[in-house]
């Protein structure tokens, strides 16, 4: 049984690639949702709509979010009456977020909503949102805060970022589940996701990082910076406003109370010795998923590192 905790493009590569190489019964996904938002009066869910569509084989493979071969004629619609239309929502992909707004306005909670909507796409992993709370990711720039999509998508993450926060989790509750697939599991990678907004919410909804503390599984991550910067993405000025190093030392700093094995590129070979020296189980691997190949090498390799025979550190 292995237990991911997953979000962003990176996080929705490598699902696509373990997916290929696990039984959907040995296989939980545990989601990021500090990045959801209310858009014209729905309730959407990136993170988790990105996990659902790889699993399903809907993913766009272009944009690496979104439904595969979708139209845009509503959002293009709705900007010219004046609605606002930043936020590019697919004609393919609004009917998951009109059936998750519906689900949750009969009294679903989110944890449902998204079972059933696995359910009817064929999904066949367990996709259990980080908790059925709101927690919000707020980044804190010069101009004043911004939800995680205003900085991300609306201005494209160019402002200055001074601090990130999530709104929202010190009153949220992990979501049924998520706390026994980390206590149960054989082992948890923590996919090369955005440590401060992609893993960073789910680590800040009380009881899963004390979790990934107690479990007697191997707990390990895959560092999204090589080579001193990020993959793709604003991971390396969000690191730096809250306080760690933009590389693989940084990775280790934000995961350090539980981490028993960090997976890195080849080309920070260098950096991983050092972290051998602290005593932190370091691998170094090609992470860089741009083909089919780099992402089933990459997660095969996980895979191996990661099996009950591997010892743990901590």
């Amino acid at each position: 049984m292995i237990t991911v905790l997953t979000g962003g493009t990176g996080g929705a590569k490598f699902v696509e690639a373990l997916k290929q190489l696990l039984p959907a019964r040995q296989l939980t996904l545990i989601v990021n949702t500090g990045d959801d938002l209310d858009w014209w009066g729905l309730h959407v869910s990136p993170d988790l709509d990105s996990i659902l569509y790889v699993v399903a084989g809907m993913l766009s493979k272009e944009r690496g979010w979104g439904v595969e071969g979708d139209t845009f004629e509503c959002v293009e619609a709705m900007g010219r009456i004046g609605a606002p239309a930043w936020f590019r929502v697919g004609d393919r992909d609004l009917a998951t977020h009109l059936t998750r707004t519906q689900l949750l306005a009969s009294g679903r909670t989110l944890t449902q909503a998204t079972a059933e909507i696995a359910a009817a796409l064929g999904v066949q992993p367990s996709i259990l949102p980080m908790s059925d709370e709101r927690v919000e990711t707020r980044v804190a720039t010069p101009a004043g805060e911004l939800s995680f999509q205003e900085y991300f998508v609306r201005e494209r993450y160019r402002p200055e970022v001074r601090s990130v926060r999530f709104l929202g989790a010190e009153e949220a509750v992990p979501a049924p589940g998520v706390l026994e697939a980390i206590a149960h599991a054989d082992a948890v990678v923590l996919a090369p996701s955005n440590p401060i907004t992609s893993i960073g919410p789910i680590l800040a909804v009380p009881g899963i990082r004390q979790a990934l503390r107690e479990t007697e599984a191997p707990v390990a991550a895959i560092s999204p910076i090589v080579g001193g910067a990020a993959v793709s993405g604003p991971a390396g000025a969000l690191m730096a406003a809250q306080g760690l190093p933009v590389s693989v030392a940084g990775v280790a700093q934000a995961y350090e109370d539980f981490l028993d094995l960090l997976i890195v590129d080849e080309r920070d070979a260098s950096a991983a010795e050092s972290l051998r020296k602290s005593g932190l189980q370091v691998h170094c691997t090609n992470t860089i998923m741009k083909t089919a190949e780099d992402k089933a090498a990459l997660a095969a390799a996980v895979l191996q590192l990661i099996t009950p025979s591997a010892a743990r550190a901590g």
